[in-house]
């Protein structure tokens, strides 16, 4: 039961996409030892960094540290006219289709070297430029659903009636230029993001800014990644400041000299894992962790909301098939306790059944009676 929930990067042309994503995915992790090795080239795997897992490993000292992972893909730059098939609009659209959620890049540094799809550096004008895009392609699978509806209606209206009228105000609102995660015509029955799933609406999706900025404009980014700032806080999304060059380059060098040399330059930690944790937030997830026998201290992903039976099923499907109960201790009382141990005398270690929604920072034991 791995869960590969994937985040799209799309920008236009030579904003730094990819070298965002070679970043990401180079700083990430040894390919070595991750069940993705036969995706398309396009997808890479990012480690999160989490303060917490290596509290856990010094405390363990076990003999194996496995930090959970975020997926990237990296979506070929989109131009005018990628919904009409343009540049490689058709292959794009099919990616970014099947991703949970959006990284947006837009070109915040100049550099007289590296050509832009328009004469003037103009953040606000990139972002329209790919929200017509997919709003345009948005159109066209509305359109198609409204014709295979209205022909299923035909034997009996009254059925799709409801289903019409929806898909008809949905059509009406992306052709006014408005994204589908705006569109709130209230029929509980269907939903943007439920509906959307059969839909699968590019501007339905979730959604933050990348603003790439010249190194010389860290740490806030500048007038111009003030703008993205400015659209980020209107949508109520985040926006991530990085210089993906300045990341790539600091990739290569010792962890304890990158950091020197990040601090100098006014950051608090890299920009990438910055992009890491945004992404975690904006799919809503949350990180629990498992010991086993001193031997690996184990971080896991999880949606928000999860109980205990499905935190199981990640770890193992036999753990899931035969559940009995979970051992838990938040992070940092078992941390602030010394050991498993202590934490037990001091009553920190709770016994929780199959429906305990998991918390993040969980460390979890999982008793189970192998099938």
């Amino acid at each position: 039961m791995s869960m590969s929930l994937q985040i799209g990067i799309v920008g236009l042309p030579n904003v730094g996409k990819s070298t965002v994503f070679n970043a990401l995915t180079k700083a990430g992790a040894a390919v070595a030892g991750y069940p993705f090795t036969t995706i398309d080239p396009n997808v890479g795997v990012a480690e999160v960094d989490d303060r917490r897992l290596r509290d856990l490993a010094a405390l363990v000292g076990p003999e194996r540290v496995v930090p959970t992972t975020i997926q990237f893909v990296d979506i070929a730059g989109l131009v005018k006219g990628a919904s009409r098939g343009e540049g490689l609009g058709n292959q794009f659209l099919g990616y970014i289709r099947n991703v949970d959620a959006i990284a947006m890049v837009v070109r915040c540094f100049r550099d007289p070297d590296v050509a832009h799809v328009s004469a003037a550096l103009d953040p606000q004008a990139d972002i329209e430029t790919i929200d017509l895009e997919l709003i345009l392609a948005d159109l066209a699978t509305v359109e198609r659903r409204i014709e295979k509806v209205k022909s299923m209606a035909k034997a009996r209206p009254k059925d799709y009636e409801a289903q019409l009228a929806w898909l008809t105000g949905l059509r009406q609102h992306l052709d006014s230029g408005a994204r589908a995660d705006s569109y709130n015509q209230a029929d509980s029955r269907f939903e943007i993001r439920g509906s959307g799933n059969e839909l699968n609406l590019l501007t339905a999706k979730p959604r933050l800014y990348v603003a790439n900025v010249g190194e010389e404009d860290l740490p806030d980014g500048g007038e111009l990644a003030a703008q993205v700032a400015e659209t980020a806080a209107a949508e109520g999304t985040e926006v991530v400041v990085l210089c993906a060059l300045l990341e790539t380059e600091l990739a290569e060098w010792p962890p304890d000299e990158a950091a020197a040399y990040r601090a100098e330059v006014g950051l608090r930690e890299s920009g990438l894992q910055t992009l890491v944790k945004a992404g975690y937030r904006l799919l809503n997830l949350i990180t629990f962790f498992t010991i086993t026998g001193g031997k690996e201290v184990r971080a896991w992903t999880l949606r928000q909301g999860s109980r205990a039976l499905e935190a199981a099923g990640k770890v193992h499907t036999d753990m899931q098939r035969g559940f009995i109960r979970a051992e838990v201790v938040s992070c940092e009382d078992l941390i602030a306790a010394g050991s498993l141990a202590a934490a037990r005398e001091k009553g920190l270690l709770r016994l929780e059944g199959r429906d305990y929604v998991v918390q993040d920072g969980d460390v979890i034991h999982f008793r189970f009676s192998p099938p």
